[in-house]
């Protein structure tokens, strides 16, 4: 039960630290604030919202571990790496694929709302 207690405090430490100094991972929450109740006027259904949430939720998560990769990177060696580099690179090819799943999730709920039937 010590090591969950100890889990949960490193979770929250590392929120905030981000969310106090990390640009794209307030704007993230602050889309994630949006969202629920934008989210709620789109969908169509339950399983439709919790897709839509989900979605950012799934981004937001990509752009930890991408800070995390950074973060670890530039205590290895700030100075020019290829393989550092390399590291920093797919780290925000992930985010770039998680905010494209986002966009297309959103996108296709917002059609199905406007069309009205399932896309």
């Amino acid at each position: 039960m010590k090591r969950l207690i100890d889990a949960f405090f490193n979770s929250v430490r590392a929120f905030r630290r981000l969310a106090g100094s990390e640009a794209a991972f307030q704007q993230e929450l602050i889309l994630l604030l949006i969202a629920i109740p934008v989210g709620w006027l789109i969908s169509s259904s339950w399983s439709g919202y919790a897709l839509l949430i989900a979605s950012i939720l799934v981004l937001i998560l990509v752009e930890v571990l991408n800070t995390g990769i950074e973060a670890t990177c530039d205590a290895v060696s700030r100075e020019f790496n290829i393989d550092i580099q390399l590291a920093k690179d797919c780290g925000s090819l992930a985010v770039l694929i998680a905010v494209v799943l986002t966009a297309g999730v959103w996108g296709f709920a917002l059609i199905e709302r406007l069309v009205g039937a399932p896309v």
